[in-house]
Formats: C-alpha cells, structure tokens, sequence
C-alpha cells in the first residue's frame, strides 16, 4: 500500500514547507532519525525569516520575480505559465553556467531534469521579505493568471485618472526592474541596487530579526555557527540570549546524534567507524564539561518559551525526548562514556524505533546493513551555513 500526505487547514508557509521537505528527500530513504528538527526550525526561522536549507544564493530572490514579471508581461496564460517558466528556469541555469558561475548554481548539474525549481525553493521566503505580493500557493498563482490579466485590462479601460495605481500587484511594484539582457547575461554578482534593495526588504519585513542586523550592519565573515561571529557582541541582547539557548540545544544535541551512530556502528561490528564515534564522543564530551555550568544553569522553561512562540505545534514526544536526554547528560558522571549507559542507549534506540517504525535499524536488519556509516552526526547551525553565504552575497553588492 503506498502511503500518502495530505493537509486540510495549514497556512501557506506550512503548506511550502512540507513541500520543500519532500522536494529534498524525493527518491532517497532519508528520514530524520531523532525527530529534533520542529525545534531546530523553529531558531532557524527566529534568526533567518524568509531563509530555508535549500536557498544558495541571495540573487535568486531577484531572478524568480523577474521571470514571473515577464511572463506576466507577455500575458502568459494560466494553462501555459507552469510549462513556459519551468523551461525559463532552466535556460537561467545555462545562463549562469555559461557565465562561469559555479558557486550555488541552482540545476547546475540535472539541467532539463531538474525535479525543483529555484521558483519552489524561494517561494515561501519572498513572500517572507515582502517581494511577492500574491497570497497563496505557486500552483495558485498560476491557475490566477488569467483572471489577473483581465482585471488588469478592464482597470486600464476605466475612466480612473490614474487606474492602474489600485491594481494588486502579484509582486511588489518597487522591485528593481530586470536588465535587458535578462537572463542571457545573467550572473550572481548583485549590483548595489540590487543588494539595496533587498537589504531595504529585509529591513522592512524582518526588522527585529538577526537577519536584518546582519544584512543591515554587519560585515562579511566566514564562520561555523552564528555564536562565532566577530560581531557577537554587536548583536541585540534579544538575540543573544536567543542564540544561547540554540547554542545549548546544538551542542547537547549533538552528544544523542553521535551516540546514535556509535550504536549503529556497534551493530554493524564495524571497528574503523566504532573507533572513530568514540573519539567524537570523548571531543564532545570536552566541549560539554567546558560549558557545564552553562548547561546546567540551562532554563528549559524559557528554552520552552522561545520555541513554542514560533512552532506552538512541538509534538509532546519530541519534547520529552529532548529533556530526558538532556536530564541525562546533566546527571551522567562521566559523559565520555555515555555509551555503556543504558538509560541513554534505550533512549536512543526507542527514540529512532518510534521515529522510524518498521524502518528502524534497530530493528530492521535490512535498514541496518545499508547504512552508509554516517547520520545526521553534526551539531546545528540553524541554517547558518546556507544564511552566511546570501548575506555575504548582499553585503559585498553594497560594496560596490
């Protein structure tokens, strides 16, 4: 029996955010196996609105309004608009590619077979930084064309001095207009106007974020996590204490997802990988005992606070499973054993089991054996790696 999902009553955002999970697992056996990611999405979008793990450059923002822009220029019907645009997209990814850029080029290797589209994947955020103006879905957006089109005319047609000022823009009517040589010439360099812009649209919809300080004051860096930014100590107080608790939440974490692999490794009887997460617990166990007094003077009910604030919606076993390791780590005497504890251990292999079902590979030998030797075994960043590079993008186009 195949399996399927549906949704009923979720907001716009929810609706894209599920499909952005699917876009990135289609066709692979990948599910998160200690189910922790509501609450690392829930810092991600405090820090970041707007952003999402499968953004890689801050121009797209740009590019995908333009095609839409044009398309709605040559009237494009609704019945036409998803074919026509999909193969506008992908001639934008030959664009760029023949430009000689490399570095977050979206398709750069599917081409024509790419599955998801830059369109998808920015869509919920440029909604987010006020860019696109249309309430609702792509696919709703497109069967509106046609409509569209015709109230466009027949407000052009009436007797108003100056009609077309009441029309409701699909895109924000500010938006710097595309070049002429768009998308032949195109590249992922912003222009200044172009990192203006987007800065200002930052700044006006995200204003009390991280995201808008770092786009709006900060400079070009090259870190592992947000709490290792030269300008730390520039950041608001709100932010701050923020990062903290996602600070906290990373690096304990992280001990569960290491513990994790060394069990599966154990299963598999593989010395070389059994070695090797043994070391990495030993490491973090350091990391952990250097900030003890940090972890223990932890307040999990503001913890609480700041996550359900965003994501009311935290499933209760999530959150018990986050405590009880949590707990664990707290009380255990030596953590650089943690793995001969057997609270720890059923905690890890209960927790996969409820996540996973008969695809546990605790429990499933077939699972087990086609594991590659690694999951998820690395601290949070929040979408920091992704974030870094768009803001670098905005604020080296303001150099100019």
């Amino acid at each position: 029996m195949s399996s399927s999902l549906n949704w009923v009553d979720f907001a716009e955002e929810d609706r894209q955010r599920i499909k952005e999970v699917l876009y990135l697992f289609r066709d692979k056996e990948i599910v998160e196996e200690l189910g922790i990611g509501t609450v690392r999405d829930a810092f991600s979008d405090i820090f970041f609105p707007g952003t999402s793990t499968l953004h890689t450059r801050a121009k797209y923002m740009l590019f995908v309004p333009w095609i839409f822009l044009d398309r709605e220029r040559l009237k494009t019907p609704s019945d036409k608009i998803a074919e026509y645009s999909r193969w506008d997209e992908i001639n934008l990814t030959t664009s760029l590619i023949e430009s000689e850029e490399t570095e977050g080029v979206i398709g750069r290797r599917a081409r024509d077979k790419l599955k998801i589209l830059p369109s998808n994947m920015y869509w919920s955020g440029l909604g987010v930084w006020g860019i696109r103006k249309f309430q609702g879905t792509i696919d709703q957006y497109f069967r509106s064309l046609d409509n569209y089109y015709k109230y466009k005319d027949s407000m052009a047609k009436s007797d108003s001095e100056s009609p077309l000022s009441n029309i409701q823009h699909n895109w924000d009517p500010l938006i710097i207009k595309l070049p002429d040589d768009f998308p032949e010439k195109a590249n992922l360099k912003l222009s200044y106007e172009e990192a203006e812009y987007l800065r200002d649209k930052i700044k006006t919809n995200c204003r009390n974020s991280l995201l808008a300080f770092l786009v709006g004051e900060a400079k070009p860096v090259q870190v592992d996590f947000i709490w290792e930014h030269p300008q730390y100590g520039e950041f608001r107080e709100e932010h701050k204490k923020i990062i903290r608790h996602a600070r906290n939440f990373s690096e304990v974490l992280y001990g569960a997802s290491l513990l994790y692999n060394l069990m599966l490794s154990q299963e598999r009887e593989n010395e070389e990988w059994i070695e090797k997460y043994e070391q990495k617990i030993k490491s973090w166990a350091i990391e952990i005992n250097a900030r003890f007094h940090e972890i223990q003077s932890w307040d999990m009910r503001k913890f609480w606070e700041i996550v359900s604030e965003q994501n009311s919606r935290i499933p209760y076993p999530t959150r018990g499973f986050i405590e009880k390791w949590i707990e664990l780590v707290r009380n255990v005497r030596n953590l650089a054993e943690i793995d001969k504890n057997n609270n720890a251990r059923h905690l890890i292999s209960k927790r996969e089991s409820r996540i996973k079902g008969s695809r546990s590979r605790f429990k499933n030998k077939s699972m087990l054996m086609k594991w590659s030797g690694t999951s998820g075994a690395y601290k949070q960043d929040f979408r920091w790696g992704t974030v870094q590079r768009i803001v670098n993008d905005i604020l080296e186009g303001l150099k100019e």
